[in-house]
């Protein structure tokens, strides 16, 4: 097995560190901590996601495609795969970020499940704890235990798939293709490649694009693509000195102008404007 760097989660107290390659857990209200753009935007991690959603209901689009959640729903998403989420007020649960290259046998497709059993419900809640507890702990061996937690996580997640399987329904042929589109818009959003290059890269029109998204996840073609542009815009202002004008080109903007208006556009404040608050 791998090794995982390990890290303690953050208090709940303080401000959530989006710090990929870490194992750690963290409070699903804490991850908008920051802002709701950190967990709404479309978005990408390279490291495996678990979510269990213990209250409240809310939607989640996971590979261009809306589904809702409510209490006692478990999802996770793979390395690589585009998603955002509601967070409401009224939502509470648990995250586990897996890390890098966790060295378990983990799903290769999203899944989410609505886990009815109360044995179930209570199995996860307690891995979850105890996943935690060694994350704080100082004990011997602490950190080969987490790691052996988080393995029996990834059984349990394995053993709900089973159940589960005869209630899934295979995506139809429009939502297969809004996955790929997804895919393929994680791999070339940096390069200023537009709708209609990825289309036609796919194979379909733009109008049959943009109707199958607008099905899948009631949101355009375009509107995905700049929703995940602009995240990693967002992400860049905040978190690096990189100038502005060099941000804009990183994502493929042909000009400081038209990032600035497309920046301003979805998030009503320009790029100068957003560095500033953070």
């Amino acid at each position: 097995m791998n090794k995982v760097d390990l890290k303690p989660a953050a208090p709940l107290s303080a401000a959530p560190r989006q710090t990929e390659g870490e194992l750690r857990l963290m409070a699903i209200p804490r991850l908008a901590a920051a802002g709701k753009w950190r967990v709404e935007a479309m978005r990408s991690l390279s490291e495996p996601l678990f979510l269990w959603f213990t209250k409240g209901q809310g939607r989640i689009t996971i590979g261009g495609v809306t589904r809702g959640y409510s209490t006692h729903t478990a999802v996770f998403i793979p390395a690589g795969v585009m998603h955002g989420f509601e967070v409401g007020a009224q939502v509470f649960g648990t995250a586990v970020y897996f890390g890098r290259d966790p060295g378990l046998p983990l799903p290769k497709t999203p899944q989410l499940l609505r886990i009815r059993e109360a044995q179930a419900q209570q199995e996860v809640n307690i891995t979850l704890d105890m996943i935690q507890r060694e994350l704080h702990a100082d004990t011997t061996a602490h950190e080969r235990a987490a790691r052996a937690h988080l393995g029996l996580l990834g059984v349990w997640l394995e053993r709900q798939i089973v159940k589960a399987a005869p209630e899934q329904v295979k995506p139809d042929a429009a939502k297969r293709l809004v996955t790929r589109y997804t895919a393929l818009m994680e791999r070339e959003f940096r390069s200023g490649a537009g709708v209609a290059d990825l289309a036609a890269a796919l194979g379909v029109t733009t109008t049959h694009l943009t109707r199958c998204c607008k099905q899948g996840c009631g949101k355009s073609a375009l509107a995905l693509l700049q929703d995940r542009r602009i995240f990693e815009a967002r992400k860049l202002l905040a978190e690096t000195d990189m100038p502005v004008s060099k941000v804009g080109a990183e994502l493929g903007f042909t000009s400081a102008a038209y990032f600035t208006r497309a920046f301003q556009n979805l998030t009503g404040t320009s790029p100068s404007a957003f560095r500033r608050l953070q």
